[in-house]
C-alpha cells in the first residue's frame, strides 16, 4: 500500500479565515478573531421550536446567528449544530459554533439536544425517530416553511430548491451521531462532519471484539464498560428538571427520570451483571435502533468522519464500520483518524477546540474544505485523502486510499515467545486464572479522564498470559486493527457456557504492548479488546482497537490476554484458562502494518 506523509498543512483553493474552539464532548466549537463588534458581524436572536419527535411535543431551545447583509436577496448556507453529552447550546463551545460560522458568512442554527438544557423531552439517546425528527423541524425552518414559535422566519439560507434549504452538520460524539440521524430521515442535509462518535452503542457501552456479524456488531453480548456508561449517566440525570420534559412513565422511576425507559432498561440490564438470552435480545435490539449501524443505509449526505486515536469510549473500529457502510453503498465519504478523542491525547499541531488552530491544522483545514465543496458548491475544491491518520514519531499525517489491511503474521509460542514462523513454535501449555477482583488495568481510570493520578497499565502475575517478540531491527509502523485468532481450553466455561445467562462465558481481555529496550512497556493509548468468548470449544478471532504506533528499533511487541479489567465487568466466578501451542495448532497475531 503506498502511504505519504504531510507534516504541511493542506493548501486549498479558497483563503479561509482561523477559527477557535473548545470541550471534548460538545460539538466542534470554533471562534474567529475579533475585527469589530460582534452586533457589526452578526445578530443573535433566541428562538423556541415545539416540534413533534417520537410521538410527543418538544421544545427546542435554540439560538440564531445571522451574518451582516444575508438577507432573502443575498441569502447564505446554513450550519445547524447541537451539543455533545451533557451540554448545551450555552455551555461556551456549542454556541461558539453559531458564532465562528456567522463570521464566516453562514447562517447558524446551534440548539440544545433533546432532554438537555432548556429543551424538552427526554434522552433518547440520538434516536433517528426522535431527535432526528426533531433536528428534521429546524432544517424545515432553514427552509424557510415553517416559523419559529414567536413568528421568527428565516427566508435568506440558500436553496438547492423550493422547502429545501443548503444546510451542512457538524459536531462531536453525541452532537456527532445526530448528524447520521438526522441525514437518515432528512435527505435534505448537505454535508457531514461527525466528530469522535459511535457506529453501535452495543458495541460501545458492552464491547465483544469477537464474532462480529458486520462492522463491529458481535451475536454474544460483550464485556459491559461500566466506568464509561455510568458516568454518562449521571451526566444525564443531573440535567435541569424540566416539567414539560417529563414523561408520566418515568415517575416510577426515581433513579432515572431523564433518559426514555428503553435506554433505562438497558442501563439496568448493563448493571446487574446477569444477560438472560430475551432481555439481552431486547437489549441489544433497542441499543442498535439508536445507532448509525442500523440506519447507515439512509444516509446519502457527503461525510467526512474524524475519530480520535485516542478514545476508549468510541474507538477507531467504530469510525472504520461506518465508513466502510457509507463506502459500500456508495455514499461519498473519508475518514481521519485525529491525536485525541474522548481519553485524552492532544497533541502538537493538532486541531485544538481551545487556542483556534482550526486554520493551521490538518484537520482545520480538512474540515473547512468540506463545507467548501459540499455547502458552497466549488467543485474546484479539494477535499484531501480518502484516508489519513496523525503519526505522533512524524508530527503529521499518513495518507492512504483505503485503511490499511493486516500484512505480517505471529505466531503465539509454548514457550511464551511471540514468533514470525509457525517452524519457530515450540510445543507447550501455559494457563491463567482470573480473580474474583480485577486484577488487570488497561484503560485510563474516571479518576484519570478527570485529570487525578491514574496507575499505568499492568497485569497481575498469574492472572494473564504474554507472547513476546525477540527485538525488532528495524521500525515496524502499525495502522489499523491488529487481529488475533485464538483457541483456549476452559473445563470450567465449557460445563455453564450454554446456561442461557451469557454472563456464564468466559470474559478475557486482549492487548498488545509496546515493549522498549530498557523493559518498559507501553499499552498504545491504553487500548484493550474485551471479549466473550462464544464458545471455548472453538476458535475465535479478536479484532483489537485500531491503533497507529510505531515500534522502534531495538523493541519488542508483547501479545496479552487477561482475565479482567478495571473498567470492565469480569467473569463470574473463577474460571482457569489454559492455551496450548504446536507448531501445526497455535494461537496467531495480524498486524496492519505498512512499513
Amino acid at each position: 500500500m503506498e502511504v505519504h506523509v504531510s507534516r504541511a498543512v493542506p493548501r486549498f483553493r479558497r483563503p479561509l479565515t482561523s477559527l477557535a474552539g473548545a470541550a471534548l464532548l460538545a460539538p466542534l466549537a470554533l471562534t474567529a478573531a475579533p475585527q469589530a463588534s460582534a452586533a457589526d458581524r452578526y445578530t443573535v436572536t433566541p428562538l423556541e421550536f415545539t416540534v413533534r419527535a417520537g410521538g410527543r411535543s418538544c421544545t427546542v431551545d435554540a439560538d440564531l446567528y445571522r451574518p451582516a447583509g444575508v438577507d432573502a436577496r443575498h441569502p447564505a448556507p446554513a450550519v445547524l449544530a447541537t451539543n455533545g453529552f451533557g451540554g448545551s447550546k450555552d455551555d461556551g463551545s456549542t454556541d461558539v459554533i453559531g458564532k465562528a460560522f456567522a463570521e464566516r458568512g453562514y447562517v447558524s442554527l446551534v440548539y440544545s439536544g433533546l432532554g438537555f438544557g432548556k429543551s424538552g423531552c427526554l434522552i433518547t439517546l440520538d434516536d433517528p425517530a426522535v431527535d432526528g425528527k426533531a433536528a428534521s423541524g429546524l432544517v424545515d425552518f432553514l427552509a424557510g416553511t415553517r416559523a419559529a414559535d414567536d413568528g421568527t422566519e428565516a427566508d435568506y439560507v440558500t436553496s438547492d430548491g423550493p422547502g429545501d434549504p443548503v444546510v451542512g452538520m457538524i459536531g462531536g460524539s453525541y452532537g456527532g451521531a445526530v448528524q447520521l440521524a438526522t441525514a437518515s430521515a432528512d435527505r435534505r442535509v448537505d454535508a457531514l462532519v461527525p466528530l469522535i462518535t459511535w457506529n453501535d452503542l452495543a458495541y460501545s457501552l458492552a464491547p465483544n471484539s469477537t464474532g462480529a456479524a458486520r462492522g463491529v456488531s458481535s451475536g454474544t453480548p460483550g464485556v459491559f464498560k461500566w466506568q464509561w456508561t455510568n458516568g454518562f449517566y449521571l451526566m444525564g440525570e443531573g440535567q435541569p428538571l424540566l416539567v414539560p420534559s417529563l414523561d408520566p412513565s418515568r415517575f416510577g422511576s426515581l433513579t432515572c427520570l431523564h433518559f426514555s425507559a428503553p435506554a433505562c432498561d438497558t442501563i439496568r440490564l448493563l448493571n446487574s451483571g446477569r444477560y438472560p438470552a430475551d432481555e439481552t435480545r431486547r437489549m441489544l435490539t433497542y441499543a442498535r435502533s439508536v445507532s448509525p449501524v442500523s440506519y447507515l443505509s439512509g444516509v446519502t449526505a457527503p461525510t467526512l468522519l474524524v475519530q480520535g486515536q485516542a478514545d476508549s469510549l468510541f474507538n477507531l473500529n467504530e469510525a472504520t464500520a461506518t465508513y466502510r457502510a457509507l463506502e459500500a453503498q456508495g455514499t461519498t465519504t473519508k475518514m481521519i483518524w485525529q491525536a485525541w478523542g474522548h481519553s485524552g491525547g492532544q497533541a502538537p499541531g493538532e486541531l485544538d477546540l481551545s487556542t483556534g488552530d482550526l486554520e493551521t491544522s490538518y484537520v482545520g483545514q480538512r474540515i473547512l474544505a468540506w463545507f467548501d465543496r459540499y455547502l458552497h458548491h466549488d467543485e474546484t475544491t479539494d477535499t484531501g485523502a480518502e484516508f489519513a491518520y496523525y503519526r505522533d514519531w512524524e508530527n503529521g499525517y499518513g495518507t492512504a486510499a483505503a485503511v490499511p489491511a493486516a500484512s505480517r503474521t505471529m505466531y503465539l509460542s509454548g514457550d511464551g515467545a511471540l514468533v514470525d514462523s509457525r517452524s519457530k513454535v515450540t510445543r507447550g501449555s501455559r494457563q491463567y486464572t482470573n480473580w474474583l477482583l480485577p486484577t488487570s488495568h488497561s484503560e485510563s481510570s474516571l479518576a484519570g479522564i478527570i485529570g487525578f493520578p491514574d496507575r499505568a497499565p499492568h497485569d497481575t502475575k498469574g492472572t494473564y498470559l504474554g507472547w513476546t517478540s525477540a527485538p525488532l531491527t528495524s521500525p515496524v509502523d502499525v495502522v489499523g486493527a491488529p487481529k488475533a485468532t485464538l483457541k483456549v481450553v476452559s473445563p470450567k466455561t465449557e460445563r455453564v457456557q450454554n446456561s442461557g445467562d451469557a454472563a456464564d462465558k468466559l470474559v478475557l481481555f486482549a492487548k498488545v504492548y509496546d515493549v522498549a529496550p530498557d523493559g518498559t512497556q507501553k499499552l498504545v493509548n491504553r487500548l484493550v479488546a474485551p471479549v466473550r468468548v462464544p464458545d471455548v470449544t472453538r476458535p475465535f478471532t479478536v479484532e483489537l482497537p485500531g491503533i497507529v504506533h510505531r515500534y522502534g528499533t531495538g523493541h519488542r511487541l508483547r501479545f496479552v490476554i487477561a482475565g479482567s479489567d478495571t473498567a470492565y465487568f469480569g467473569n463470574r466466578g473463577v474460571k482457569p484458562v489454559t492455551v496450548v501451542s504446536a507448531p501445526e495448532d497455535t494461537g496467531v497475531l495480524e498486524l496492519p502494518v505498512v512499513r
